[in-house]
């Protein structure tokens, strides 16, 4: 009878070991207080407001890999538990990827600019972009230097195809350009960029209203956010988007276009093994979550981890992003784990 029970239990486990998986285990959702807990997220204050509040409680590991040499600290928001939940996780770091979602190269020297003198891309103004391009050189690049060449991937999403300049630029999942190639390819990107006209429409100087509804009249014709051919000039979206300047793209690094869809990442890393994602980028409260490498997808299929002060989210109205993205970070805490750049350490 006894080796019938173990007979079973290993034919029940059978998927996971093939697939080098372990066996699944039973979780204790044990909650302990934790007291005098230091603010979450208070490495870079400038980018994002800490977050203060209470309670806090400690949570047993979760991710406990067989070959970890990663761990990774992470909290999540439960208000059925009343308070913050961290719990330490322990990963693979082959078996993980980092992603950068849309850390768009605009007004950081390469070429394609805010048309002027009212047009809108990215975070939408130059000011609000140079500020964007600056936590890619304190926050984001680092991150990736000191990661590189242990994670399994290092990654980017950006915009639309891997179209026939930036298909010689970056590594796609069709495609390894040679040395050659990418110094064609940045000979193409600044040639491109720099013959546009970033020239656009000002802002309306009359505006026709009703006596009834001005207000409704108003923003229809003038809403806050009007990125078209309009402002931005025809074509502008049509240029090739490059990864911002202050990340230094390596080699293997790979980059992964919208348009392909979410399939396509999907597969990929699969493909390459990976199981977790450290998720980065820009904006917190949009691309990061909703686009083809956001977290509301990801997170269906992989232990996806958004670390907080490695992402911005837009800021309309304010001069500083660190109000919006500690909210932003606040949101997604509800369905996803959060850490941070200094809780992801090499053990």
């Amino acid at each position: 009878m006894r080796k019938s029970v173990v007979i079973v239990a290993l034919i029940l486990g059978m998927p996971a070991l093939l697939w080098g998986q372990q066996a699944p285990r039973t979780y204790v959702n044990r909650l302990t207080p934790i007291k005098n807990a230091p603010p979450l997220l208070n490495d870079h204050p400038d980018y994002i407001e800490p977050i203060k509040t209470g309670p806090r409680f400690e949570a047993p590991l979760l991710i406990d890999d067989k070959n970890a040499d990663l761990d990774v600290r992470a909290w999540r928001f439960s208000y059925n538990a009343r308070g913050i939940i961290e719990a330490p996780n322990r990963l693979e770091s082959k078996a993980t990827a980092i992603l950068v979602v849309h850390p768009w190269g605009v007004d950081d020297g390469q070429g394609w600019k805010s048309p002027e003198p009212a047009g809108a891309a990215f975070h939408c103004t130059p000011f609000k972009n140079r500020l964007t391009v600056k936590h890619m050189k304190d926050v984001v690049n680092p991150f990736l230097k000191k990661h590189r060449g242990r994670v399994g991937l290092v990654g980017y999403s950006l915009p639309g195809t891997a179209d026939a300049i930036r298909g010689k630029l970056y590594r796609s999942v069709k495609h390894q350009p040679n040395a050659d190639e990418r110094q064609q390819g940045t000979k193409e990107l600044a040639a491109r960029l720099s013959s546009f006209s970033y020239k656009g429409q000002p802002i309306p100087e009359k505006i026709v209203i009703s006596s009834d509804k001005p207000a409704v009249d108003y923003f229809r014709q003038f809403p806050g956010l009007d990125a078209s051919a309009k402002f931005n000039n025809d074509g502008f979206w049509n240029l090739p988007i490059p990864v911002a300047k202050p990340i230094e793209v390596a080699e293997r690094d790979l980059v992964f276009y919208d348009a392909d869809g979410y399939t396509v990442l999907r597969d990929f890393l699969k493909k390459q093994g990976i199981r977790h994602v450290l998720l980065a980028g820009y904006s917190t409260d949009m691309c990061v979550c909703s686009t083809t490498a956001g977290y509301k997808n990801l997170r269906k299929d992989f232990n996806v981890f958004l670390v907080g002060d490695a992402t911005l989210a837009t800021f309309p109205g304010h001069d500083t992003p660190r109000f919006a993205t500690s909210a932003a970070v606040s949101f997604a805490s509800l369905d996803l784990f959060i850490t941070q750049v200094s809780w992801v350490r090499l053990r």
